[in-house]
């Protein structure tokens, strides 16, 4: 997957789907200190690809695996069902971060991992690597 285009975290337009508050307050004040400007959040997948669609493009989407209605998978089989998204890159954000899941998501077709508990000193770079197309596959701990 390392076809897309890199993107400068500036410019970069990321959607974050995550139900607990805490994770996504964490995320976005990260994502600020990056200089990401142009990003979203949203707590389920609900409704999720009517917000995808009124952004102008999506280069990133950070996605929780557990989620309330649908889990990650169906989430990101309805991104990827869709040809706008196919340039996408979509990455599992789990607190169920072990090889299985980690083997799982990667076998599903994520673009990335990032394991629960956010390691707050790597964020930044994980963020800006998978903006430059290398995957990141980490456990968190």
């Amino acid at each position: 997957m390392s076809l897309k285009a890199s993107v400068d975290p500036k410019e970069a337009y990321i959607l974050v789907v995550e139900d607990n508050l805490q994770n996504a307050v964490l995320i976005s004040r990260l994502l600020d200190r990056l200089g990401v400007s142009h990003y979203e959040w949203k707590s389920s997948g609900w409704e999720l690809l009517e917000v995808a669609n009124k952004m102008p493009r999506l280069d990133l989407v950070l996605l929780d695996l557990n989620l309330p209605l649908e889990n990650g998978y169906e989430v990101l089989a309805k991104l990827r069902n869709d040809p706008r998204f196919a340039q996408t890159r979509i990455v599992a954000v789990t607190g169920d971060s072990d090889q299985t899941s980690m083997a799982k998501a990667k076998k599903a077709g994520f673009d990335g991992f990032l394991g629960k508990p956010i390691v707050v000193s790597k964020f930044p770079e994980q963020i800006t690597d998978i903006l430059r197309g290398k995957p990141v596959w980490d456990l968190g701990r």
